[in-house]
């Protein structure tokens, strides 16, 4: 088995960063989706995104940091991005009440996509990613982890778009609970990491 490392972005060389996210759908979005108020296509532009992203990794910085970048065998194989909910303004301008849970709880911090890097697909990476995100947040104190992954019904296919907020299986093995299904396909899953 190939060895599975991780680093918080902000320990990562841009270069890395480049790697997984310069390539597929992640190359237009750079994570910036929820991250932006408004319609991202819409309100921003793709190099305000592209700056954005180096400003939230803070690549060579003490951080903070927007993320974590996984290594298969020392290679950028994936990203993750997981921090607090409040950087996140699209998911508190959404009118739907399942996407401002807990409005006034302190602590947690939200895991909102998944990248695997071409050459790394279909290895199961993205497990080793959702874990990472669980002790990440025990290493920066966060009190619970929150994601936002689809469950699509049996015999219904995942599409990429869907897939990037990761699937719910990922999450439970992970060690994460559901805690709301709001949609026929999304769910809201926890993961309580103490006070």
């Amino acid at each position: 088995m190939p060895a599975f490392t991780w680093l918080p972005a902000n320990e990562a060389t841009p270069e890395d960063v480049e790697a997984v996210l310069g390539a597929g759908g992640a190359r237009r979005c750079r994570c910036q989706a929820l991250k932006v108020p408004g319609w991202i296509w819409r309100d921003s532009t793709q190099e305000e995104r592209e700056a954005a992203l180096v400003a939230q990794t803070g690549c060579g910085t003490d951080g903070p940091t927007s993320g974590l970048v996984g290594y298969v065998d020392g290679e950028p194989a994936g990203w993750v991005a997981v921090e607090p909910r409040e950087n996140y303004p699209r998911i508190w301008s959404r009118k739907a009440p399942w996407m401002r849970m807990d409005p006034d709880a302190e602590g947690i911090w939200s895991v909102t996509c998944f990248v695997v890097a071409k050459g790394h697909r279909r290895q199961g990476l993205v497990y080793e990613l959702a874990a990472a995100t669980v002790e990440y947040g025990r290493q920066v104190g966060a009190r619970l982890l929150e994601g936002y992954p689809t469950e699509p019904p049996p015999g219904k296919t995942v599409i990429w778009d869907e897939a990037s907020v990761g699937v719910l299986q990922v999450f439970l093995e992970a060690g994460y609970e559901v805690h709301a299904s709001p949609t026929l396909r999304r769910r809201v899953v926890r993961h309580h990491l103490g006070a």
